[in-house]
């Protein structure tokens, strides 16, 4: 309960204030507050309320963002009014601190220590979040990637049916159009149809659509350029949900849905291969092995695309938070890289283009739904899953806007045995009308 003396200058939150300047190396960028009610800090900044010890327990288990994390989802600790506000704000004393903290002398950690006693900080470890994935087995092994891509994806479809805009691309949008009005689903649709056009789908092509999500790209490939798509996930919810949807539309003719790991994949021979925002999940060392897949599933002359977001080496993206919350065990890597492994795979890149600035707006949108619907979300999911989501999609926009983190669709061929790719000569009919698609 907070305390109703007033705040003095050896309130918790002053000496907490005075021991994360000692460790951060200068003064907190946000105010404070803590559960005694005492309050420190620049006037205007965002406020940071710790509503528990609890949450400066988990920091001394867990340092850094893991354990800020563990605390904001549990509650332990907030932030007053805009979030992505509030870490926008620290990310930018970060950056002028630089990436290496002061060194602490022995003196330090004593004082540090002294004061965690004295506000009764120091006790045994808190529990993990429910919400936090608990995975099991090797890395990347088939069950353990079915385990990490159940806890994201199979969360339930109400639940991203209650996000996401009625087209269910839970990918980047291509704002097409800056016309007043323009909707997140209108820059869903020109993502799908742009995403058609690179690969010049035409009536009766195949298309192997591996992680297809709830079907966005195979209900337009299918219902817009008659193509005959095999759609692959692996979370059985995901692949209900597409089957009914191909079923409503009377596509089942052009559409069949699978539920398998992209490594079971026997069929070849398709015109055209997708995989948007799936590359991720792979993991680093599977990758070049995946890459290969997407070479043997193409026919010659065919076109792969691939949708993955990216970061750099030195640039943090992703992190502690998005692999212990999100996409657990998910990897990213700087565009060069993904691209050399394509390369190396037998692929030809003939085109790569930067979405990012466009996931800016796309997370924003879905950041802006979240927000608006609240309490359907909490009684949907519970507070602690909707508070999950509140930090990823904040932060995540955030690591966007600052180029932590990119996004892109690289456009493959794989050569046939002449060298001819069957590229049109110029890109200029893949971008025309889209704000009409």
């Amino acid at each position: 309960m907070t305390s109703l003396l007033p705040a003095t200058r050896t309130g918790a939150a002053h000496r907490l204030a005075a021991l994360a300047a000692d460790v951060l190396g200068g003064p907190l960028p946000v105010r404070l507050r803590a559960w005694d009610g005492s309050e420190t800090g620049p006037a205007g900044a965002p406020v940071v309320v710790l509503r528990s010890r609890r949450a400066l327990r988990r920091l001394l288990w867990q340092p850094g963002e893991l354990g800020l994390a563990q605390a904001y989802v549990t509650g332990e600790l907030d932030v007053e009014g805009d979030l992505g506000a509030g870490l926008r704000t620290m990310w930018a004393a970060a950056r002028e601190r630089g990436p290496r903290p002061p060194r602490l002398t022995p003196a330090d950690r004593a004082r540090a220590l002294a004061t965690a006693v004295r506000l009764g900080v120091v006790g045994p470890r808190p529990p993990a979040p429910a919400s936090q994935a608990r995975l099991r087995g090797g890395l990347h092994s088939r069950a353990r990637d079915r385990a990490a891509i159940s806890h994201h994806y199979d969360l339930s479809n109400e639940f991203y049916a209650l996000l996401l805009d009625e087209t269910m691309a839970y990918s980047c949008g291509y704002w097409a159009s800056e016309t007043p009005g323009s909707t997140p689903a209108d820059a869903q649709r020109a993502k799908l149809e742009l995403i058609c056009r690179k690969l010049g789908l035409r009536p009766g092509a195949r298309l192997l659509d591996i992680g297809c999500g709830w079907g966005a790209l195979t209900v337009h490939a299918a219902e817009r350029h008659g193509a005959l798509v095999t759609a692959v996930t692996l979370a059985r919810e995901q692949a209900a949900y597409v089957r009914q949807r191909v079923r409503e539309r009377g596509l089942t003719d052009r559409v069949e849905v699978v539920c398998q790991d992209y490594r079971d994949i026997a069929a070849g021979g398709f015109d055209a291969v997708t995989a948007i925002e799936m590359g991720e999940h792979v993991g680093d060392a599977e990758y070049p092995a995946f890459a290969a897949a997407l070479h043997r599933h193409v026919r010659p002359c065919g076109r792969v695309l691939v949708q993955q977001m990216s970061r750099g080496r030195s640039a943090p993206g992703g992190g502690p938070f998005i692999e212990a919350y999100i996409a657990p065990d998910m990897h990213m890597r700087p565009l060069g890289e993904t691209t050399g492994l394509l390369e190396a795979a037998g692929l030809e890149v003939r085109h790569t283009e930067s979405l990012r600035e466009h996931y800016v707006r796309t997370i924003a949108a879905w950041h802006g739904t979240l927000e608006t619907r609240w309490a359907d979300f909490t009684a949907l999911a519970g507070e602690e899953t909707a508070r999950v989501w509140r930090l990823y999609l904040a932060g995540g926009a955030l690591a966007f806007e600052e180029g932590r983190m990119g996004v892109d669709q690289i456009l493959c061929v794989r050569p046939g045995p002449d060298g001819a790719a069957g590229m049109p000569a110029t890109t200029s009919g893949w971008y025309e009308g889209l704000e009409k698609a």
